[in-house]
């Protein structure tokens, strides 16, 4: 039990880090927040906020690894290098990917809402 509280410790670390330092993780942290918070004040099912949650869970996660990715990327080879720029253009590609689809899920799921609310 030990080990596993000693390794959740680094990961916690990881999250600060990432929230404190990555201007697009500040961003995709509030847009999460604002998510919950539509969802909580429209009342989404417990369906919708599963597929919320999700979206919210991979958007953030990938960029993490995309965040880790460049980092690594740079380390490695600090100038601008023809293979590490297309890795890097993947890695964001992929973040790029999942954002608009978490985007387009989410005004599947608001906009009848907002409708209905405006509508009242």
């Amino acid at each position: 039990m030990k080990a596993f509280i000693y390794r959740l410790k680094f990961a916690l670390q990881g999250w600060v880090s990432f929230f404190q330092r990555e201007a697009n993780g500040q961003i995709q942290l509030f847009i999460a927040v604002m998510v919950i918070v539509a969802g909580f004040a429209l009342r989404v099912s417990i369906t919708e906020w599963m597929i919320l949650l999700s979206c919210i869970g991979v958007v953030i996660t990938l960029e993490m690894i995309n965040t880790a990715i460049e980092k690594i990327c740079d380390h490695v080879n600090p100038q601008i290098h023809p293979t590490i720029k297309v890795i890097k253009d993947i890695a964001a590609g992929a973040v790029l990917w999942s954002a608009v689809i978490a985007s387009i899920i989410g005004l599947i799921i608001f906009i009848p809402r907002f409708i209905l609310m405006l509508s009242n």
